[in-house]
């Protein structure tokens, strides 16, 4: 499912991997080529076959190829991290555990417990890796701390998308159903007691809008009961 402000061609990732998920590698491979585009686009652009003046916009385009370059290189390090061959700190510098380890665990900084590490946490651990390992301490991998953890899981944005495309099925079902409160019918919105129509539809109607979709989407209440293609 598509939200209202994606295209088709945005939705088609196929030719952005080899497999069903996109790896951290492939996603450093594409930014270096988009980098690359992005730099060439500049330097052609010095001489537009008509004579405008964009100097600024040149500047843009090689700013944000900059950018581009940091994310490729910091996807390049954390591709390396994961495939295990970056040793990394078993524990963060306030002895909180990540991963397996981190489980059950009642981490109050941070956001909670670290199973599922962020990038920034990964980075952090491989500066901390770098200096345990140089003074003979234990270190580990991404793999090691990782193992059995992953499958299932969704990623914040991806959440995020899949709750946007539910929020806007329900909108789109609400106006499907008549409600018993006001008599609103198909199509039409509901209206208060004074008959002013309202974006905010009736607590039954929307109840009932939110089941339909829900068990359409594969959701439990609030929470969805499985990831698609997990």
């Amino acid at each position: 499912m598509r939200t209202e402000h994606e295209t088709p061609a945005e939705t088609d990732t196929a030719d952005l991997r080899a497999g069903k998920d996109i790896t951290l590698d492939e996603i450093a491979t594409e930014l270096g080529a988009i980098e690359l585009r992005l730099r060439q686009l500049a330097r052609a652009a010095e001489t537009p076959a008509t004579p405008v003046e964009i100097a600024d916009a040149i500047d843009s385009l090689r700013s944000s190829a900059s950018s581009v370059r940091e994310l490729r290189d910091r996807m390049g390090f954390l591709s390396r991290i994961v495939e295990g061959d970056v040793p990394l700190a078993t524990a963060f510098p306030t002895g909180d555990p990540w991963g397996v380890a981190a489980r059950g665990t009642d981490r109050t900084d941070f956001g909670g417990p670290a199973t599922i590490p962020t990038m920034w946490q990964l980075i952090r651990l491989a500066q901390d890796g770098k200096r345990v390992a140089a003074g003979g301490r234990e270190t580990t991998t991404y793999p090691k701390a990782m193992n059995g953890i992953g499958i299932g899981w969704e990623s914040k944005a991806a959440s995020a998308r899949r709750r946007r495309e539910r929020d806007a099925a329900v909108a789109v079902e609400v106006l499907r159903i008549a409600c018993e409160k006001c008599g609103a019918s198909d199509g039409q919105q509901c209206r208060t007691a004074k008959g002013w129509a309202s974006e905010k539809p009736h607590v039954g109607r929307q109840r009932e809008a939110e089941g339909t979709v829900d068990a359409a989407l594969g959701y439990l209440g609030d929470n969805p009961v499985a990831v698609p293609d997990a």
